[in-house]
């Protein structure tokens, strides 16, 4: 069978959105506290600083933990990896439901936290595995749909549940979703053996090394440390930010949902268009203005109509941009080396989301407004679109650069 017929074959499908739900697992799981950062503080009265480690530990651990998932994917192949990640992700929700300490739900979070990077870094990989060059935009971001979907049930969700159930209730219903997109994933998932067939497979340290000699993916790394540190930052302190504007928990909640549903809707439509039109830079520049002109005032108005349409426009243009980056690395990277560069491009990320996520509250001070914290935001946007528009170059016509 020829490779082009490998790569048409129906069941890409199926194992994609086996993808899809896991990831959604993995995000949902990481944002279930996100809006319940006053609540979690009341309950067990710790400080501000001990809640977001319910949120930081996973940026953390993905800086750790993310070359060596990115490694053993090009080693021992994506669907072994994204099992691990799930099933490590699995037994550590059913941790949380005994939240009779916070410890307890530290110790359930960090658990979550170590399967994290072994579920998402896998994407890349098994886009290239079982999609043509002209389709790997459109299903990586059918992929990121799944973790933003995951991600609008986490915010979403979880206040509501939380306040007619009670937190262990609310903890144990995710266990359950958990362990069951877990099995779909074990069940439906193989390798496309065929294509895999075709590439020569190697991994380490000199790899690694290679790869970050590559001028364009130095730049693409930058752009996803900052570009995705200022998306965890406004993640992890919304509720705080938009608090002194009066809105509650589950306004910030539903806000959140909105930008994570224009997310999902942006991240089929713009990578779509990117296939179409056979150019990456000019969507992801696009990306990255958006988020410049909307960031500043989601965070600072208090209608809240006017804040579920920003964040469903914030969403729609910016969270694309992720799609965008994860199919340029594989792009210049290539398939036998997508596993190590996704991995790379990855701890950017999660590098930029923990400097992002620290400083801003550092910045901010003892301010009652968040205003320096989203002035903060916007100098790595500026950043972020200038590398864009300056320094990276187009992927999608040579392939690796």
């Amino acid at each position: 069978m020829s490779q082009e017929n490998t790569f048409n074959k129906p069941y890409r499908w199926v194992v994609l959105m086996a993808y899809f739900g896991v990831a959604a697992m993995s995000q949902m799981l990481w944002l279930n506290f996100a809006p319940l950062v006053s609540f979690v503080q009341q309950k067990y009265n710790v400080s501000e600083l001990m809640v977001s480690s319910l949120l930081l530990s996973f940026p953390l651990l993905y800086v750790i933990l993310s070359l060596h998932s990115g490694t053993l994917i090009d080693k021992k192949g994506y669907r072994y990896v994204i099992i691990l990640g799930s099933v490590i992700s699995s037994i550590f929700a059913c941790v949380r439901i005994f939240d009779n300490s916070f410890y307890v739900l530290l110790i359930g979070q960090t658990g979550i936290a170590i399967g994290q990077p072994y579920i998402i870094n896998g994407i890349s990989k098994l886009v290239s595995d079982w999609f043509d060059k002209e389709q790997t935009a459109m299903a990586t971001g059918i992929g990121t749909a799944g973790m933003l979907i995951g991600m609008a049930i986490g915010m979403g969700v979880t206040p509501a549940l939380n306040e007619s159930m009670g937190l262990s209730e609310t903890m144990m219903v995710f266990a359950g979703i958990s362990i069951a997109l877990t099995l779909l994933f074990i069940f439906l998932c193989k390798e496309n053996n065929l294509s895999k067939a075709t590439v020569a497979v190697t991994s380490g340290m000199n790899e690694i090394k290679e790869l970050l000699k590559n001028k364009n993916l130095m730049t693409l790394f930058i752009i996803s440390f900052c570009a995705l540190g200022v998306f965890n930052g406004l993640t992890t302190w919304m509720e705080p930010i938009m608090k002194p504007n009066g809105i509650n928990a589950e306004e910030v909640g539903l806000v959140g949902a909105f930008l994570i549903i224009g997310g999902i809707v942006g991240s089929i439509i713009i990578p779509s268009l990117s296939d179409k039109f056979k150019v990456r830079k000019p969507f992801l520049a696009m990306c990255c203005l958006a988020a410049l002109a909307i960031i500043y005032p989601l965070c600072s108005m208090s209608s809240l109509n006017t804040l579920y349409i920003l964040g469903g426009l914030l969403g729609f243009f910016f969270l694309p941009g992720y799609a965008l980056l994860l199919s340029m690395c594989e792009e210049m990277a290539g398939n036998e080396k997508a596993g190590s560069a996704t991995g790379i491009l990855m701890l950017a990320a999660n590098a930029g989301a923990v400097i992002v996520i620290i400083l801003m509250p550092v910045v901010n001070g003892d301010a009652p407004i968040w205003t320096n914290a989203i002035y903060l935001m916007l100098v790595f946007m500026v950043i972020t679109l200038a590398l864009v528009v300056g320094k990276l170059k187009e992927t999608f016509v040579s392939g690796k650069q």
